[in-house]
């Protein structure tokens, strides 16, 4: 539909001469052109309009896969259920700021740092009708652990058990010491559940029901569409709309654009082309509709394998970053439409320290060549470095390429870049493996806490300086990187409740990552949504979940 997609952006240039009839102009013709595509790409005609009687119409191109929190782990599938259900702790709308939802108050912790005490919220119940308490609580948790769902690592490798210690306490003890643990609990999947509706049992999932405590009961879900309707005893403040109506556009983003600027549409969220959210933003500008930015927490990277020669050479790595040139990466790649990156943790954390910025500012290739040089390559005995990544990723293949470019033009043959594609299940299955010498990745967080970004990419608790990393997060990630004070670091981080002593281990994590160059950070991404104008209260959260509750119309 690139034909489709381009001819809409002509149309949308055309909006000083047809500002008046812009919008009938536009349904008349993506009508026409619905038609005329049947025969070369499918293209769904539209139904959704807008109700005007307090609903909300959504859109998006995410399907979800399971509504089952147990074993949902989508982004599609995720935001439905942080609307609907609800966790022990969430976040502030639009922020990292972690607060109670069904606890009370922030646990209390036991002095070895292993006994997390909560205390619950009274008077909620369920959509069913059956109450909440620590029992309902302690049946989702263990429910999500033992019924095997994709995510269930995310508990299962962390707590050693649940009890409720009164009606309204649960106590949850921890095999480890783990101080990000209030933050995984805000997991939208580690939601509580009416126990009269779910079972627990190995593969036990309903992937189309979800009966939860939230502002918003489940009405009806199929793969075209969600209908979300008000939870008349639900417990909190109210929504500020009278529900929600989901229009779900499978990986059809042309269909998705063209029902949001035609009106269709309240609101439109995830996901656009970047070119039709170039023409979206420029429309916003214009005052046609609205345009709302959230802070992104998804990162794309290059992993580097310390095995893998020449990369086993710190110069050759150092060289890399110093040609990193994020700013033309983002004109080329990104459209704008992701902001440079310049340590694994993106800025949304506080903690966060640019230290590639500061150690190799961007398009460095005379001293990039010094390195090479000291390293042993040259014109004639170049580095000869192979960049994998997901073939079907357009984004990543260009970044490969423009990378090629760059060391084409600027090193004078000193490195040789060779982009590969690879299948992504390959790809995963190969990279711990020490398949790739270097791998265009990028990382959605489980829970919004620095040990995310830290600990999957740079924990190895076996591995020697001879060999690097045997077996842990680094091994996994294809860096194979191991560093003995940067265990310790990690370690402690987790341990230690002092948000300051945290701060500074992270701190010291990302000097080291700058130094050792295991990856290289290359840009964390924005987010958009777009509303009509009369729409109020749009917000997309750093965890890229999208509250409903907030929107009126």
């Amino acid at each position: 539909m690139k034909d489709l997609q381009n001819f809409n952006f002509r149309i949308i240039k055309m909006k000083q001469i047809f500002k008046k009839f812009k919008y009938l102009i536009l349904g008349v013709i993506c009508c026409g052109l619905i038609v005329a595509c049947n025969n070369a790409t499918t293209v769904n005609e539209v139904t959704t309009t807008p109700t005007g009687n307090g609903r909300v119409s959504f859109g998006t191109t995410l399907r979800a896969r399971t509504l089952d929190p147990a074993d949902s782990y989508d982004l599609a599938g995720m935001n439905l259920i942080y609307n609907v259900a609800e966790t022990l702790y969430t976040y502030d709308v639009g922020t990292t700021d972690l607060v109670p939802l069904l606890a009370t108050e922030m646990p209390t912790i036991s002095d070895d740092g292993l006994v997390y005490t909560i205390p619950l919220r009274e008077g909620v119940i369920f959509h069913d009708g059956t109450d909440f308490n620590a029992e309902a609580m302690e049946f989702s948790l263990n429910r999500f652990m033992e019924n095997g769902g994709r995510p269930s690592f995310l508990l299962t490798d962390i707590i050693e058990e649940v009890t409720p210690t009164a009606e309204y306490e649960l106590q949850i003890t921890l095999q480890q010491p783990f101080a990000a643990f209030p933050a995984l609990l805000a997991f939208p999947g580690a939601c509580a559940v009416s126990p009269a509706n779910y079972t627990i049992g190995q593969g036990e999932f309903q992937p189309n029901e979800l009966v939860a405590t939230g502002p918003y009961r489940l009405s009806s879900f199929d793969s075209d569409s969600a209908r979300l309707d008000v939870f008349e005893d639900y417990w909190g403040d109210m929504p500020d709309n009278e529900g929600i109506d989901m229009q779900i556009f499978a990986d059809n983003s042309a269909n998705l654009y063209n029902s949001f600027i035609t009106g269709a549409l309240d609101v439109a969220y995830q996901s656009f082309a970047p070119e039709q959210t170039v023409s979206l933003l420029e429309d916003a500008e214009a005052g046609s509709f609205q345009a709302l930015q959230g802070q992104g927490t998804v990162i794309a990277y290059m992993s580097l394998n310390r095995n893998q020669p020449p990369l086993d050479q710190l110069e050759v790595r150092q060289a890399i970053a110093l040609i990193m040139n994020r700013e033309l990466i983002m004109e080329r790649v990104t459209q704008g439409l992701a902001e440079p990156l310049y340590s694994m943790i993106p800025s949304a954390f506080d903690v966060y320290q640019p230290v590639f910025e500061q150690m190799y500012r961007d398009d460095n290739a005379e001293l990039a060549k010094e390195l090479l040089t000291q390293a042993g390559f040259s014109e004639e005995n170049p580095a000869q470095i192979e960049i994998w990544f997901p073939s079907t990723s357009r984004p990543r293949t260009a970044v490969a390429n423009t990378l090629r470019a760059i060391a084409e033009q600027q090193l004078d043959g000193m490195i040789e870049f060779e982009p590969q594609g690879v299948e992504s299940a390959t790809a995963f299955s190969n990279l711990s493996q020490g398949t790739y010498q270097t791998f265009l990745g990028d990382w959605y967080p489980d829970f919004l806490d620095p040990d995310n970004y830290v600990h999957p990419f740079l924990s190895c608790p076996d591995g020697n300086p001879e060999d690097g990393c045997i077996e842990g997060g680094a091994q996994n990630q294809g860096s194979f990187f191991y560093n003995e004070r940067v265990n310790e670091l990690i370690n402690n981080a987790r341990r230690t409740n002092d948000p300051n002593e945290r701060a500074e281990d992270y701190r010291e994590i990302q000097e080291i990552l700058g130094q050792e160059v295991p990856y290289i950070p290359i840009w964390q991404t924005k987010e958009y949504a777009f509303a009509q104008n009369g729409v109020d209260g749009v917000a997309i959260n750093p965890s890229q979940t999208f509250p409903f509750w907030t929107i009126s119309n």
